[in-house]
């Protein structure tokens, strides 16, 4: 019995320690649950991503064994929702406590079992292969101090620059953009500066998604998973996050967005290169934070490079020359310079053959040569990527006018809208504003060039020859291009009937065929042929589709009776045919005709009185009858909406029928841009008292008071401000109302010969608040520009340009105290023929010129220091932070451009001086030698410049072109 008993009660001990153990272990996990929870929690989140990053990557390198390892990773992960799901659940139940120590249990089981199975993903990682830090690219290493390794040094510049994130190069097709990129991709600095290079050639057909494609394929992580730009947008993110990585991406179109591509903002330590031909600083998504233009290589470049590839065949004294003429026809372009010495360098030592390659090489328009073909079709890929058809056919009008000339922008547009090109807006203010903006397209892909002439374009002439090239292979659209020198003779008769635009420019031709059958003529440029005397009688008559019919210069006295059969004619340009005095009677059937330029003729507004449908006329004074205007008035073409009216300052008889004309002048309603001269001030004011156009908005007027014949005065136009207004004041004396009134809505400002003004403040600095562009020229009396004292706001924040020539007495630009915010703008300072002026940058001045880029002083023989240490005290080092070039010219007493070295002049490039020889020394110590292009002067005072050390100019030295 005893022994039962002590057997029952060891028994019952025994399950009460284990009933208490038990209860004690489940009231440890109930007290656990939540930490239990959180660790899981968080053990599965590492486990998911290590997933998903192994998912990323196995596509490219599959390995055995991880696709069970991501099974039982997305089991597991599985299991751990359930846990989450039974958490949720008891934690709103908090008396069922048995239930709440399992959960807890099975928590802290499962998490051992995710903890393991993460620590196995961490392994296939590391086994997975890694992508290369650098991917190199085949290319020819460049030349030290060549100019594209100048733009490597700048852009390599720009990297170390913890400020700059976004680097563009851009610049027409061929001038060796790619070249820069894959030396930068294999160059040693670059490799030491980021963990990662990844390069993209972004071809036209990628798009968005296959840009990310490129780039997820250099990660090595999966392409064909997701379809989704945003969410591999993150991928691309995610996987950058903490990494130091340059993206080079080369031939980028406009429209790329890195952010949404990449994420690009969400890697504060990863940079961007891009290289396009675009013009990438105004790009809307695309914006970078420092620009580098590739320009063509310099004569002397390419001669260098084309030599060295061809070899010594051009040591020949016969094949030199030859070879010249070779690289004069690469214009620049490395590409085409690279492919041509590979097909010349083939004809070895043979005259022969070299002489043949290279007239074939002029006229290649019409000799088919294999590699200019190859060439052209590199070119036309800046062709094909126009966005419509709208700006191919305006590209390739601009073929129509010889190589590299002068093309007006106001023509052109209005060819294009006479041909149809540019809208179907039949208002000249709008089409005029749709063709600026086709313009600045091709402009901004390098399909056109900006001219020196201000109000100017033109084409180079391998992308004219591309131009015509494309239009000969065109069905509907064939040209008729003869090349200026020695045409005498008219084309064949075929070639007048099958082309569609014709241009026989700038020529010696005599005569033109009597009859023809040229049903398909929309344009015919007959332009600047001064033998030209007559036109046959029935040459127009085949012709009535013909819209564009330019006579500009030609020798003629009289148009044909056939004239009249031109009824589609839009545009008719008789301008500077000095001998034309008879117009066919039958004129007014031209119904269509809207752009009319008779200046410089001896026509008469009679003989045009009955076109008054016309929407644009241009005349001179010579157009009118000064003893007897009243026979024909201007106000009958009440549907003008542009009239220019040319007056020379050497012209007599425009006092006497100014005011009738200015009467006749107000009635017209529908202007919206007047050219003008006023030779007093009230006739002025009756314009701006009585025109009802005045206040309208749309009005845009290029205005002279007085007379002057300055052809520095052009420089007040602008390309890239079709819009603005132009106000010239010439040969008149002090201020008056009127003037005040009509600067206010003045956008540039030319002051030439003018007396009764000692600065621009006399005409009041709240009226000059708008304009952007100033000329000062021979004004007398003139001592400065601005005066500061009594000035509470800022002035001339606008002003971008500032010319000043032949101002005797001028002593200063700013006198007095200067606004914060003055001259923000400034990009562009002239000064010539100043003999009084002393100081240029007077005291607080050069802090406002943060956007001063380019500064020419010449024949200022008063001038002592470009910058004054008296008036500049306290001048930070990084003063004039834009300027890119300096030109110094004739300062016979100019002994220091500034005189310390503290300044860095992070933006230099260029810099000219010339007979200033008592300039002794420059402060470019700090200048960045990869900025600096050039440093240009005289050889005696280079030899006698003191040099800080020697290092110094050892350092420059590279960069002279002494003369």
């Amino acid at each position: 019995m005893t022994d039962l008993a002590g057997g029952a009660g060891g028994e019952i001990y025994r399950d009460g320690r284990r009933l208490a153990t038990f209860a004690i272990r489940n009231i440890l996990y109930l007290w656990d649950l939540n930490r239990n929870h959180k660790k899981l929690m968080d053990e599965a989140k590492e486990l998911k991503d290590t997933r998903e990053t192994i998912q990323r990557k196995i596509s490219r390198f599959e390995k055995p064994g991880i696709g069970e390892w991501i099974r039982r990773a997305s089991d597991i992960e599985k299991e751990v929702k359930e846990l989450e799901s039974r958490y949720n659940e008891v934690t709103q139940h908090k008396w069922r406590l048995l239930s709440r120590a399992n959960l807890s249990k099975e928590m802290k089981e499962n998490c051992k079992e995710v903890c393991s199975q993460w620590g196995e993903g961490q392994k296939k990682i590391a086994d997975l292969v890694s992508p290369e830090r650098v991917t190199r690219k085949g290319t020819h290493k460049l030349e030290e101090n060549s100019s594209l390794h100048k733009v490597l040094q700048h852009v390599l510049q720009f990297l170390n620059d913890k400020k700059i994130r976004r680097i563009g190069i851009w610049g027409k097709v061929g001038t060796g953009k790619t070249t820069v990129l894959q030396n930068l991709n294999n160059h040693e600095t670059v490799a030491k500066m980021f963990d990662m290079v990844i390069y993209v050639t972004v071809r036209k057909e990628l798009g968005e998604k296959g840009v990310q494609d490129e780039i997820l394929r250099r990660l090595l992580l999966d392409v064909d998973g997701n379809a989704d730009v945003n969410v591999d947008a993150w991928i691309i993110s995610e996987e950058l996050k903490g990494k130091k990585c340059l993206i080079l991406l080369d031939n980028v179109p406009d429209w790329i967005d890195l952010n949404r591509i990449m994420g690009i903002d969400e890697n504060p330590d990863s940079k961007v290169v891009v290289a396009s031909k675009y013009d990438v600083s105004n790009s809307c998504v695309m914006k970078v934070d420092e620009l580098v233009k590739v320009e063509p290589l310099s004569h002397h470049e390419a001669w260098n490079m084309f030599q060295k590839k061809v070899g010594d065949y051009i040591s020949n004294p016969k094949i030199a020359p030859l070879a010249r003429g070779v690289v004069k026809e690469c214009y620049g372009l490395p590409m085409l310079i690279h492919r041509l010495a590979i097909a010349f360098k083939e004809k070895g030592q043979n005259e022969v053959l070299w002489r043949d390659g290279l007239e074939r090489l002029k006229t290649w328009d019409s000799v088919k040569l294999d590699y200019m073909d190859e060439m052209l079709v590199r070119l036309q890929i800046c062709y094909d990527d126009l966005e419509d058809d709208e700006q191919k056919v305006c590209f390739l009008y601009g073929a129509l006018y010889p190589e590299e000339s002068e093309i007006h922008v106001d023509y052109l547009l209005e060819c294009w809208k006479a041909e149809g090109f540019i809208g179907s807006a039949s208002a000249f203010t709008r089409a005029r504003w749709s063709g600026h903006r086709v313009l600045n397209k091709l402009i901004k892909v390098s399909l056109l060039e900006r001219s020196d002439e201000s109000k100017c374009v033109k084409m180079n002439n391998l992308f004219r020859k591309m131009a015509l090239r494309i239009s000969s292979q065109s069905t509907n659209s064939k040209f008729l291009v003869k090349l200026p020198e020695g045409l005498e003779d008219s084309p064949k008769k075929e070639e007048w009937e099958q082309a569609s635009r014709i241009s026989l420019m700038k020529s010696r031709l005599r005569t033109l065929p009597k009859t023809l059958n040229c049903s398909r003529l929309l344009t015919l440029l007959l332009r600047s042929n001064m033998d030209l005397t007559s036109i046959p009688n029935w040459f127009f008559k085949s012709m009535s589709l013909l819209q564009v019919l330019d006579l500009h210069g030609t020798g003629i006295a009289s148009l044909p009776p056939s004239l009249p059969s031109l009824i589609n004619l839009k545009a008719l340009y008789l301008d500077s045919c000095s001998e034309l005095k008879e117009i066919p009677s039958s004129v007014e059937k031209l119904e269509h005709l809207e752009v009319l330029d008779i200046r410089k003729t001896k026509l008469n507004l009679l003989q045009i009185r009955s076109l008054v449908w016309l929407k644009c006329l241009r005349l001179s004074l010579c157009n009118f009858n000064t003893a007897n205007y009243a026979e024909a008035q201007v106000s009958r073409f009440d549907l003008l909406e542009e009239l220019t009216i040319d007056v020379g300052s050497l012209e007599e008889g425009w006092d006497k029928i100014v005011v009738p004309v200015i009467k006749e002048l107000v009635k017209l309603k529908k202007l919206t841009s007047l050219r003008f001269c006023f030779p007093k001030v009230d006739c002025l004011g009756l314009f701006v008292e009585e025109s009802p156009v005045w206040e309208h908005p749309d009005l845009t007027f290029h205005f002279s008071f007085g007379y002057h014949d300055s052809d520095f005065a052009q420089i007040l136009e602008s390309i890239d401000h079709p819009g603005h207004n132009i106000l010239k004041l010439a040969n008149g004396d002090g201020v008056n109302p009127i003037i005040m009134t009509v600067l206010m809505k003045t956008n540039a400002l030319g002051l030439i010969d003018y007396k009764g003004v000692f600065s621009l403040s006399d005409f009041g600095n709240e009226n000059m608040n708008g304009i952007s562009n100033c000329l000062i020229k021979g004004c007398s009396e003139i001592k400065t520009i601005i005066h500061g004292n009594e000035i509470s706001e800022a002035v001339l924040q606008w002003l971008e340009n500032l010319h000043i020539t032949d101002v005797p007495e001028l002593e200063n630009i700013w006198h007095g105290p200067v606004q914060a915010g003055s001259l923000s703008r400034l990009t562009t300072v002239t000064l010539s023929q100043c003999p009084k002026l002393k100081k240029i940058f007077s005291n607080g001045m050069i802090q406002q010129l943060v956007k001063l880029k380019h500064l020419r002083v010449e024949e200022c023989h008063g001038i002592e220091e470009i910058i004054m240490e008296s008036e500049n005290t306290q001048l930070e080092n990084q003063a004039l932070p834009k300027l890119k070039t300096l030109v110094l010219f004739d300062l016979p007493i100019l002994t220091s451009i500034w005189v310390e070295n503290s300044l860095e002049w992070p933006s230099l490039q260029e810099v000219k001086i010339s007979m200033c020889f008592m300039l002794n020394s420059l402060p470019f110590n700090k200048v960045n030698a990869t900025n600096l292009r050039s440093i240009e002067g005289q050889q005696s005072w280079w030899g006698a410049l003191v040099w800080e050390d020697d290092a110094i100019k050892e350092r420059l030295q590279p960069l002279c072109i002494l003369n």
